[in-house]
């Protein structure tokens, strides 16, 4: 009976090394160990007013472990739970998810709940790679247990601002004067501290902000802040948003027949996500959105990708490509790690975690590689516009699959 079972397993790892053996998936030329399990405890706002963009992560989840286990010979069991986007759920959510066997946690998007869970996951001695979350105390703290492959936010602000003036040099364009409107949750404000410290040091750009409006995550009516802002008269709007509150706050601005030279976000999701677009029609077209974006020119991105469309055969993968892709990154990070760990033993996963070195990526940018603080550095973004419903990267130019355009062709001045 040994005899046999050592035969069987031998003949299950020449199988599965044979099938993983495609050219897309050769580049980490990575030797194959026996299959394992391992346990991650994926976090994500499944519900609530960021559910459309936790669903979004969840699908990178439901390709992972598939693709994992042809990359590195390991197993992956994914235990999901909804932090329902709110804090103190995401906190006890986390709990629940280390009883329930988690050897490792990836989450959780929202900079708020993801701080929370690293609070969680330091004291319990459990690892947690952070797949989007972009406020900089996350890694700031000194934790030893807390990574993250995100691009933390006064990256997001400098890149994205740097980008806006290569779109006014790319169109010729100079305006004078800018709104900025953003969310005041943690990362909305980690952005708007980002940009009071950065842009007076951009003195290439053209511009200035004349009037700064904060507002309500969660808000179902934003009519008051859209006026204050048309009062002001700005050139443009600078928007720091999330999904529901970017197809409010756009509506709105139809409805006060307000149209600036374009709405420019340096740097947040909502909107380039597919509800942006299909609630919106024709009225999302033309909007801007500095971001960190995945690659589609990677071998592994077109991989995911294939994959993706296997199991969402209806669904668009640019829609998704940067939630997906992140999510991946991270459950990939902490596959890896076991990989070499050989245990999923809680401070030998985590020191496994700081020290990854993987090259061949889903996003655009550099290796993923951790600082001492754990953060991934070298995270690139590219300046996407809603183009007839699709987001398209405009910029940089060498990544461009579309030329920008801007101002919006509705542009009506003050």
């Amino acid at each position: 009976m040994s005899n046999q079972r050592s035969v069987n397993r031998r003949r299950f790892n020449q199988a599965l090394a044979a099938a993983g053996a495609s050219a897309a998936l050769a580049p980490f030329g990575i030797v194959r160990a026996q299959a394992s399990r391992l346990k991650v405890g994926l976090l994500l706002p499944r519900s609530g007013v960021q559910a459309l963009i936790g669903q979004s992560c969840q699908r990178a989840a439901d390709i992972a472990p598939g693709l994992i286990r042809e990359m590195l010979g390991v197993s992956v069991e994914i235990i999901s739970g909804d932090t329902e986007s709110n804090v103190d759920v995401a906190r006890t959510r986390a709990e629940r998810l280390i009883q329930e066997g988690a050897h490792i946690l990836v989450g959780a998007f929202d900079s708020g709940q993801t701080a929370a869970i690293a609070q969680v996951a330091e004291q319990r001695g459990i690892p947690l790679v952070v797949n989007i979350a972009a406020a900089p105390q996350i890694t700031n703290q000194g934790y030893k247990f807390v990574s993250r492959v995100f691009i933390t936010a006064p990256e997001i602000v400098t890149q994205g601002l740097s980008l806006m003036g290569d779109l006014f040099q790319a169109t010729n364009t100079a305006p004078r004067t800018t709104v900025f409107m953003h969310v005041n949750d943690t990362f909305g404000q980690a952005v708007a501290k980002g940009v009071g410290a950065i842009l007076p040091r951009l003195t290439h750009l053209p511009f200035r902000i004349v009037e700064t409006i904060p507002y309500d995550v969660a808000a179902r009516d934003l009519a008051v802040e859209v006026a204050r802002a048309k009062a002001s008269k700005p050139d443009f709007l600078m928007l720091v948003c999330r999904l529901n509150d970017a197809i409010i706050l756009r509506r709105e601005m139809v409805r006060q027949r307000w149209y600036p030279m374009g709405v420019i976000g340096p740097g947040s999701p909502g909107m380039y996500e597919e509800q942006f677009a299909k609630s919106l029609g024709k009225v999302a077209d033309y909007c801007i959105t500095n971001n960190p974006w995945y690659n589609p020119r990677a071998e592994l991105a077109k991989t995911i990708e294939r994959a993706f469309l296997k199991r969402y055969p209806k669904d668009r993968f640019v829609y998704h490509g940067l939630n997906v892709g992140y999510t991946f990154e991270g459950i990939l990070v902490a596959a890896d790690a076991f990989r070499r760990a050989k245990s999923t033993e809680p401070a030998t996963l985590a020191q496994a975690v700081r020290q990854t070195d993987i090259k061949n990526r889903v996003m655009l940018g550099g290796p993923l590689k951790f600082n001492q603080k754990g953060q991934v550095e070298g995270n690139l973004m590219a300046g996407v516009q809603i183009r007839d419903g699709i987001p398209r990267v405009i910029l940089p130019a060498n990544a461009a699959e579309a030329k920008p355009v801007f101002p919006a062709p509705d542009y009506k001045p003050a």
